[in-house]
This record gives structure tokens, sequence and C-alpha cells, in this order.
């Protein structure tokens, strides 16, 4: 039985909202799952995305493989430091070693598919200069001790 971590939607009609599950890879995507370990809502601002980081580090412990939509909510849900996402992308890695992963790429220095459609000219577009969070202190500062600028 290969298991894997992946969506299963439960949202009604144009409102998707998401399970995150543990199931048996031939049971259908809204089907037959073992163990619902967190929830995600794209429609609200921002996102809701909920995972029981615990049961996943069980699950993956024990050879569950994650789908690619589910690597990505625990890399959005950890912000790229948490366990969850060590794992994920340490069991992507074993993978990508026995030969699941992606597809191989062009050599360094040659440009890879599709290359021939992107068009590099640069446009006349203006840049927008960036905030300078020190003078925006010193603003704060100078209005706090009710001195004018």
């Amino acid at each position: 039985m290969s298991v894997r971590v992946r969506l299963t939607r439960v949202g009604s009609k144009k409102n998707p909202i998401w399970r995150v599950v543990v199931a048996d890879q031939r049971s259908p995507r809204d089907g037959r799952f073992i163990e619902t370990i967190g929830h995600y809502n794209p429609q609200t601002e921002p996102s809701t995305i909920r995972i029981d980081e615990e049961r996943l580090q069980h699950w993956l412990a024990r050879g569950a493989q994650p789908s690619g939509s589910v690597k990505q909510l625990v890399k959005a849900y950890s912000k790229g430091g948490g366990a969850a996402a060590a794992a994920v992308a340490e069991s992507a890695e074993v993978a990508a070693d026995a030969g699941e992963g992606e597809p191989a790429s062009a050599a360094p220095g040659e440009p890879g598919p599709g290359a021939e459609d992107f068009d590099a000219e640069p446009t006349d577009a203006p840049t927008a200069e960036a905030p300078d969070p020190a003078a925006d202190a010193e603003d704060a500062v100078d209005a706090a001790e009710g001195e004018a600028p």
C-alpha cells in the first residue's frame, strides 16, 4: 500500500476548500482516506493554512509521499524554516535520488527548454524606489517627541 499526503476537496460548487489528508494512492481524490491532518482555504485573505506538523512528521517518517501541492502548502505554512518543510524537502530529495524527481534540465550555461520563446529586450518602464525605513523611523521619533521637522 503506497500512502500519499494530498488534498481532497470539501467545498461546494465554486467554493473550493481543501483538506490535507493521508490516503492510499489508489483511492479517488475525494474518496476514502486514512487521516485528516490539515485544512486549506484559498478564498480568505490571506489564505488559511492549518497543518498538524506532528502528524505530518509521523506519516513522512513511515514513507508517505507528499503531493506537489502539499509540498507548496507546507512550505508556505512554515515560511521556509519549519521542521515540516525540511522533512518534505528531504523526502523530495530522496525521491529525486530514486529517479522519481523532476526531469533533468539543460547543462549549466545552456538555455533550458522553452528559452527560445523568451524575449530578453529591456523595457523602458520606470523603476520605483524603495522607501527608506531609517527616514520613516526618524519621522516617527520626531512626531512622538512633538518636534517639528
